[in-house]
This record gives C-alpha cells, structure tokens and sequence, in this order.
C-alpha cells in the first residue's frame, strides 16, 4: 500500500541543510525523481511519499537537526503507510549504517557520490521491505550528468569541480566529498549554454575550491580563461563564482574578472582567522599578509568590488592577542558582508583533538565582538552607496518585509541584497526582471531604493517566472534543457531580455 491514490504518482519533497553545493545536489535529487515518475509535493503537504533529506556535516548540531527533524517524521510514517524517507548528503557519507541504527524507520542512506543511485534504492526498499545503505567512496559518475530540476527561472548553479584537495584542520569535507575532480571546459561551458538558453541570466560557477580548478589536467590558469570564456556566451549577463582558496588565487583572475564585462565585481574569499598563528594550526597555506595583499589587488584593478568572507571564532589554542589581529584584518578588509561562525568540533577533524579547546563563554564573548566589528563596518560601506544607481536582478522571496512594505528585492551586481518600491510598475516587475534604481538607505546587511525604478527590463527570465516554469536540465551530455510546460501555453507577455 501507498500513500498515493491509485494510478496517481509519488510526490516527494527535498529538505535541504548546508552549502550551496548542497543546494545545487538538492536540485539533481529533485530533478531524478521527477525523471523517474515523481510529482514535488505542494508547500502545504506534511505527508509526501517521499521525504529526502540533504545533509550537511560542516557544524556541530548538524547530527541533532537531523534525528531531530526524523523524530518528528516517525509518527507521520506510522499513519501513512508506503512512505518513503531517504538520507543523503555529508552526514549520511559520515554516519552511514549508523543512520537507520539510530532511526530504523528511514528507508533509503545514500552518500554524496551516488545521487543517481536514490530512485532505485527507493524502487529496491519498498520491494523488499527493508532500509537500503549504499555509500561509494568515489564519484559513480559527475553530478551534472544527472537530470536536474533548477529552482530559479533566472539564476543557476554549475558545478566546475567537486572534493577538494586540501587538508584544513577544521574541515570534514574532503573525506566525505573526496579529493578534487575537474570537469572538461567544454562541458561546463556546455552546461551554461544550456542554462542561457532555458532563459537564465545569472550563473554561479561552483566548487569547494574553484581556483584550484585545472589541478586534474595541469593548467593552472584553467578558471581565469574559463571566467573569460563565460565572456563569450551571448545572453549571459552576469557571472559569479564560490568559493576560491587564497593559497590558490593568481592574478591572472583578477585580470578576467576586471576585463570579462558580465563578471560581476563580487568575490567571497574566506579568511578564517587574521592571526598567522592560528591559520598554520588550521593548516590555511597562506598568511594574513598573503589574504590583504590579494584584496589590495582586486581593489586596484576593480574600485567598486564587494568583497565577502568567512571566519571562525574560537579555534582551538586562539589566544585574545589571536582574536584581536582577527578584528584588525576585518577592519583592513573592509569586508561588505561576513559569514561568522563559532568553531564547532567535528569528530574525524584533527581540530578536534586538539589541545586548547576553548570555553563556550569565552567563544561566544568573542563571537559577539566580531560580529559587532563586522556590522560596523559593513554598515559604513553600504552608506557609501545612498544616491548611486544600482542594477538589480529581481529575485523570489529575498525580503521577509517585502508584503508589508510594498517593496521587491533582488541582488546588485556586486551580490548587495537590495529592497527596492516599485512606483507605478507594481505588478508588472516579476522574479527575473532587471531593475534600475537609487539607493536612499543603507543598513548593514541591506540597502533600500524607496523612490521609483529609473527603468525596468522584461526578460525571458521573468516570462517564465509568471507562467510558472523552471529550467530542466536533463544532463549537459544528453542536449539542451526544456522548460516544464504547463497545460496550455501562455499568451505572449514581453520581449526577450537584452545584454
């Protein structure tokens, strides 16, 4: 027996925790159930077929999110007697077995290197009554050879690399993504075309460390011409890319991202910590000398460059003086945003074992320090921006206060979140469209445009984003994507969008 009614198929439903890799394998999931017979659930639905969670294993509650979030689920199954629930991502490539130990009601632990394997595993559990455990220790095939459903209309993930070849102290990555594979230019190039091509303007290049991209085929200025290659590709407006390594980062990219007009003038580039000590016991290759002399860099050849990072509170052994060089590096930086996290021990780490292992009170002491250098100086930088005109790319869902207030939200070039009113052009602004608009106000983590739009550009993006349809791509090997149709054609709403 199933929860579906007779001769209706599946539906299922991807939980999503982590990193935009997560995110972007979460798309593959969706996208090979939905080759395989299966409808997504409505938002409102609390019994799909088919619950999937995609896990992360970077943070310290991450086990407990998890069988937190299974509890919940059991008594939903016990009541609903054919669902399916199916485990995959970092933490299941680390808990393995252990998962349907701890929750013997999950049906389907799959490991980040054989997504293409879930819907025959979720076949093989429901024929023979019993949980199914398959973890590869090596990639069955790339991931974006696997049907993908894309979440946007307007934005996309393409994967240039997976693993990484790096030994950080505080990271689990490498063990459970594997060691770094690149994939041929061609057909990364391929894969973008293909995105383009369905309508999307904006495309995030994506690996745990894009700048080492070419290490597998020898060519260490492979992702400088792959950023100018993107150049190239008409109707693709703007360019991205997450996250480079500073040990790995040459000039010859900052030359592509200057040169390379749909480049946009945004770089993350994680720092971690500004105390030289501390990076040599998280095994970080570079040094804060090496990290600023880069932004100085980037600075030189691109004046209007927003650039993002992340850092680390409380790593073990970081002493106050540590701690303090951290801040002093921020303030140098003049970071326009910064992802902070406190050092969260992971077992199988070497971090993990270390001596000097900090009390919670005195991370978290520090941690709201950073935090209030950060916002302080985030803050003095969007102020700069009040009066200039800036491009956004409408965006779904990115402002909380948007209904209340009137306003749409989408990204600058540079990656600023910005909440804009739409005057007159209210209703006819939608995801994917291009706005031009003056900024009037500016926090730490945004800034407002409250006057009218200077103009308003209808693209192909925002036609599919009121019909209601997504990009699919079926495997860049396998031809140009499709957009899902729906049941009668819409009537014809706009131009095509314009570079």
């Amino acid at each position: 027996m199933t929860t579906a009614a007779a001769g209706s198929p599946r539906t299922y439903q991807v939980r999503t925790y982590g990193c935009q890799m997560n995110v972007h394998d979460s798309e593959r999931i969706s996208g090979l159930l939905e080759d395989a017979g299966y409808v997504r659930a409505a938002e409102a639905d609390e019994q799909p077929d088919v619950v999937v969670f995609n896990t992360c294993a970077v943070r310290e509650n991450a086990d407990n999110r998890l069988y937190g979030n299974l509890g919940h689920l059991r008594p939903v199954k016990a009541k609903h007697p054919g669902m399916q629930i199916a485990v995959g991502g970092c933490l299941a490539q680390k808990d393995r077995g252990d998962i349907v130990r701890k929750a013997p009601w999950v049906d389907v632990v799959f490991g980040t290197h054989n997504i293409g394997s879930l819907p025959a595993l979720l076949d093989r559990a429901r024929h023979n009554a019993a949980a199914e455990v398959e973890i590869l220790e090596s990639l069955e095939v790339f991931p974006s050879t696997l049907p993908t459903r894309r979440e946007s209309t307007y934005a996309g993930w393409v994967s240039i690399s997976v693993g990484c070849n790096n030994t950080c102290t505080f990271c689990i990555v490498p063990s459970l993504r594997g060691k770094e594979k690149d994939r041929r230019p061609g057909d990364i190039l391929s894969e973008v075309r293909a995105l383009v091509d369905s309508g999307v303007l904006e495309v995030t290049l994506l690996g745990q460390n894009v700048n080492s991209y070419g290490v597998e085929f020898g060519d260490r200025y492979a992702f400088g011409k792959l950023l100018r290659a993107c150049g190239d590709i008409d109707g693709l407006e703007r360019v991205r890319f997450t996250s480079p390594h500073p040990k790995d980062f040459t000039d010859d990219v900052i030359a592509a991202m200057a040169e390379t007009p749909n480049v946009c003038h945004s770089l993350h580039m994680p720092l971690q910590s500004g105390s030289d000590d501390v990076l040599r016991a998280m095994r970080r290759s570079y040094r804060s000398e090496r990290y600023l002399g880069i932004i100085e860099k980037v600075r030189a050849a691109m004046p209007d460059a927003a650039i993002t990072t992340d850092i680390i509170v409380g790593f073990p052994g970081e002493t106050e003086a540590d701690f303090v060089r951290t801040l002093d590096v921020v303030r140098e930086a003049r970071f326009s945003s910064a992802f902070t996290f406190q050092y969260s021990k992971r077992p199988g780490t070497p971090a993990a074992t270390m001596d000097g292992q900090l009390p919670k009170q005195v991370v978290q002491e520090r941690y709201e320090r950073l935090i209030a250098c950060v916002e302080e100086i985030t803050w003095a930088e969007n102020k700069k921006l009040v009066g200039e005109t800036v491009e956004v790319l409408v965006a779904v869902g990115e402002g909380r206060k948007d209904e209340r207030t009137g306003r749409m939200s989408g990204r600058a070039r540079d990656g600023r979140l910005v909440h804009f009113a739409t005057g007159d052009l209210a209703g006819r602004i939608r995801p994917g469209d291009i706005v031009h608009t003056t900024v009037t106000y500016a926090a730490p983590h945004h800034l407002n445009a409250d006057g009218a739009p200077l103009a308003h550009r209808r693209t192909r993006a925002g036609d599919a984003a009121e019909a209601g349809q997504v990009p699919r791509t079926p495997g860049v090997l396998l031809g140009l994507p499709t957009i899902g149709a729906p049941s009668a054609p819409p009537a014809p709403v706009g131009g095509c969008a314009a570079p």
